[in-house]
Order: structure tokens, then C-alpha cells, then sequence
């Protein structure tokens, strides 16, 4: 009850200070327009924002401070801040090469870029590089078990706190290196849902435009065929599933995460279908489709040469979506433990194997980073794709700023 009361004081406090905040300002700025035609709502979200970065700023205050309670209240909320600032100073370092360095179509192209969009290039690239050259780039296996190194050593480095800095963030339960099973899930996980994604528009985008083409009984045979597979919730529907391959997985010799990337391919497909065969019917019926029939054109030059071309934007938009709704539908499956097996590193499957040191978040935060490593991995890349997303929607919807 004493927090609901903290919180309708300080929502109280910010509303009386948006009032003072417009009446002041129509006062000092002699009723001008931007004070006179502001709405309480505007002035309440602006004293709302001031008064959150006080509060960070505040936060961020008390992560650093001396005393090791009130820093690990905020241990948290302060590497946050503090990520939050290396990437966004990153992201505008990256941008600003991109202006001076590589081609002119290049530099043309990070001119026009936000710094939000920046940031998912720059994130998405370092995953690929991680993914590509995880042998290299990892110190150790991503199955070795380190003779002679204890188990669970405590992300940071740091001896006094459980920690070794040989193993910057830590070791798992049985004595792995956790940051060389990070590197290694990168590949695995990434690489995994990219692959599947590029099935499920294999499958999704031929079926669709064929549809599109074709019409009549072949349209309505597949679009049911769809619907259906729709109306099962995606996630439940691969979780049934691969309860089932995992009895035939030991049975036929084939690795699980073979049907893992079947069925993922063949439910996400059917988003794919939809969004292909809407593209497809409304380019088909255009001018030079139809001079292409009279032409005595194939069904493969219509579907490759023809539409295609004309549907690439929305289908690169739905490609990256696609692939973040993959690429958390394989945590997903590896985190309930009939997703990608191991000795394979998963960040699914390291979330769960880690789980249990949540608990020590509020008095050894250090020790809590351990399942919220791989967490942040999932999330970054994630946040990272939807920004590229979203620019590449708003580029090829010819909007301007």
C-alpha cells in the first residue's frame, strides 16, 4: 500500500507541476503560440520526461556509490545506462564512417540513415562476425569442460567476489566457459533461425506468388491448407510437434534440430504465404504481367522476373520480422529444453541452465548476470533487427521526415 501511495504522490506532484509549468510558461513568453496552444497533456508528458532523467540520473548516482547496498539496489538500472551509452556512441561513430569511408552509393545511404538504424547495422554485423568466425573468436570449446577450473565462478573478474579474470564472465554449472558458449550460441542460434527463415520464404514466398498466379482451385486449396495451420497458436504447435520428433529423432538417426528447423520453416511459412500471395494478386493483375502472358512466358518468369522484382521491399521488411519471431521461437523451444540439443551452445538453453541465479540478484547482482548474459544476447539482436525493420519500411514507403 505504501508504494501505490509513493506512486499517486509523485503522479500528483507531476500533474500540479505541469499545470505551473504551462501557466508559467504562457507567462514568461507573453502567451506565445508554443504556451498558449500547448494541452495539459503535452505539459504534463514533458514534466513527466524531465522528471524520469532526474530520477536515472539519480539512479545512476547510486549505482556508484561506495556503499555496496545501496549500489547493488541499482547495480542493474546502472549497466543499462551504461550500455545504453557505449551503443549509442558506437552506433554514431559507425554512422559517421559510413559518411566519410566506402562507396558513393554507401556513404548516399548512411547519410539518410537514423541513428536507430545505425545502431541495428552496426549490432547485426558484429553478430554475423561472432557467428562466421565463432572458432576463432572463442577462446575455448563450446562444449569443453575446463580441468582444474571451478564451476560457476562469478561474471566480472573480480577474486573477492567469486570471480577469476581469466574467465571474464564466469564459468556455467559444470565448468565452461560462458563467454565462449555465448560466442558459439551466436553462431548456433543466429545461424540456426537464419536458415530457417530462409526456408519458411522458400516455402511461404513460391506457394504465395503461385497462388497469386495460378488462382482458382490451386489458390483456394492452399489458402485453406493455411488457415488452418494458422489457427493454432505457433509456438504450442511447435512445441507439440517437437515433443513428437524428439521420440523419432533417436528412432530414425536424424538430429533433432533438423525437424527443429522443419517445423519452424513450415509454421512460419504460412505468414509468409499470406503476406506473398496479398503482394503477388495485386502485381499480378498490372500491365506487364499480362504482356508477359501474351508473351508465352513460363510460370517460373512470371513468379522470378516479374513479381518478385516488384515485391522485394515488403518482402525484405517481413524477412527481418520473420527472422526475429524465428530466432525467439528457437529460445523459446531450447529454453523448454526440445530445441537445439546439445553439446550445441543455445542462449535458450544457457537461460535456463542459469536460471536459479536470479535469486542471488538483490545482495551478489554480479553473480545474477550470469542467465541475464545470454538474455541480453537474445534481446540486442532482436531490438537490433526491428530498428533496421522499421527504417527499411519507412525507406520503401517513400515517406520523408
Amino acid at each position: 500500500m505504501s508504494a501505490l501511495f509513493s506512486i499517486a504522490l509523485w503522479l500528483g506532484a507531476i500533474a500540479v507541476a505541469a499545470w505551473l509549468f504551462r501557466r508559467l510558461g504562457q507567462y514568461a513568453s507573453d502567451n506565445a503560440p508554443r504556451f498558449r496552444d500547448m494541452s495539459y497533456g503535452v505539459a504534463f508528458g514533458y514534466v513527466l520526461g524531465v522528471a524520469a532523467i532526474v530520477w536515472l540520473a539519480l539512479a545512476y548516482v547510486a549505482s556508484l556509490s561506495s556503499d555496496t547496498a545501496v549500489a547493488n539496489k541499482f547495480f542493474f538500472l546502472g549497466m543499462a545506462i551504461n550500455g545504453f551509452l557505449v551503443f549509442a556512441a558506437a552506433a554514431w561513430v559507425f554512422r559517421w564512417l559510413g559518411r566519410k569511408i566506402g562507396t558513393a552509393g554507401t556513404r548516399k545511404l548512411f547519410r539518410a540513415m537514423p541513428l536507430t538504424a545505425s545502431f541495428g547495422v552496426l549490432i547485426i554485423l558484429i553478430y554475423a562476425i561472432f557467428s562466421v568466425f565463432a572458432g576463432v573468436i572463442a577462446p575455448y570449446g563450446q562444449d569443453e569442460i575446463l580441468q582444474g577450473v571451478a564451476a560457476n565462478i562469478v561474471p566480472g573478474g573480480d577474486p573477492n567476489l567469486g570471480g577469476n579474470p581469466d574467465f571474464p564472465l564466469g564459468t556455467d554449472q559444470i565448468g565452461r566457459d560462458i563467454m565462449s558458449r555465448l560466442i558459439y550460441g551466436a553462431q548456433n542460434t543466429v545461424g540456426i533461425a537464419f536458415a530457417t527463415t530462409l526456408l519458411a520464404f522458400f516455402l511461404g514466398g513460391s506457394l504465395g506468388f503461385l497462388a497469386a498466379v495460378v488462382g482458382g482451385w490451386t489458390d483456394q486449396v492452399l489458402s485453406r491448407g493455411v488457415d488452418v495451420l494458422m489457427a493454432i497458436p505457433s509456438l504450442i504447435f511447435a512445441l507439440l510437434l517437437m515433443t513428437i520428433a524428439s521420440v523419432w529423432s533417436s528412432r530414425l538417426g536424424i538430429p533433432l534440430t533438423v525437424f527443429m528447423v522443419l517445423i519452424i520453416a513450415v509454421i512460419d511459412s504460412t505468414r509468409v504465404f499470406r503476406l506473398a500471395r496479398a503482394v503477388g494478386q495485386n502485381i499480378v493483375v498490372m500491365d506487364y504481367i499480362e504482356a508477359a502472358k501474351l508473351r508465352g512466358e513460363g510460370m517460373g518468369y512470371l513468379v522470378f522476373r516479374e513479381i518478385l522484382p516488384n515485391a522485394t521491399a515488403p518482402l525484405l521488411a517481413e524477412f527481418g520480422l520473420r527472422f526475429c519471431f524465428v530466432f525467439l521461437t528457437i529460445a523459446a523451444l531450447s529454453f523448454l529444453g526440445v530445441g537445439i540439443q546439445p553439446p550445441l551452445a543455445d542462449w535458450g538453453t544457457m537461460v535456463r541452465d542459469s536460471a536459479a541465479f536470479i535469486n542471488y540478484a538483490q545482495f551478489a547482482p554480479k553473480a545474477a548476470l550470469t542467465p541475464l548474459l545470454a538474455a541480453g544476447a537474445i534481446a540486442l539482436l532482436t531490438v537490433a533487427v526491428n530498428f533496421v525493420v522499421d527504417w527499411m519500411l519507412h525507406r520503401s514507403s517513400g515517406l520523408k521526415e
